[in-house]
């Protein structure tokens, strides 16, 4: 799918450094100095990344990469449908406000319906308002009604442990 000169694309395997830049991107925009080392992100993407089953689609503008989603989709759903769950939208600094978000969605959206996916569901932090502000322009519901859970850190571990004790 292309408009406005950008391309979208599946990523495959041969997009190790591609993976790795828009990755590196990723982390800098988030965490700034705090973020990993390229080197560690494209052991990373190698490692976990390529081989994890995670579809990614890439964003290109003039065979430059300026975008990346990663989604999958997900049984049960209503309607003996699937649910295509977007784990990321991400556009590097250079290529906002240029619509490549919405291109990007739009084609995540298509590959929904042709995939017989009864909706598309995704998070955003309450404090990026301007995700917040983007998603809300395309006409996207806030899902009220769902509450978000996680276990990270020993929480995750604790759990984990109990789970390792009955499988054994």
């Amino acid at each position: 799918m292309s408009r406005a000169r950008i391309t979208i694309r599946p990523a495959n395997g041969d997009d190790h450094e591609c993976l790795t830049a828009l990755f590196h991107a990723i982390e800098v925009h988030y965490w700034g100095d705090a973020a990993p080392a390229r080197a560690a992100i494209a052991e990373h993407v190698a490692r976990d990344v390529l081989p994890s089953g995670c579809e990614m689609l890439i964003a290109e503008r003039e065979g430059i990469a300026v975008g990346l989603i990663t989604f999958t989709v997900l049984y049960p759903a209503p309607n003996l449908g699937g649910q295509l769950m977007m784990k990321d939208l991400f556009v590097v600094d250079a290529a906002r406000g240029d619509g490549v978000g919405r291109i990007m969605l739009e084609h995540l959206a298509w590959i929904a319906v042709k995939r017989g996916c009864v909706r598309l569901d995704w998070t955003a932090e309450t404090d990026n308002p301007r995700a917040l502000a983007f998603y809300d322009r395309l006409g996207a519901k806030r899902v009220t009604e769902k509450v978000y859970f996680r276990l990270d850190g020993d929480s995750l571990s604790e759990m984990a442990a109990g789970g390792a004790t009955k499988s054994a």
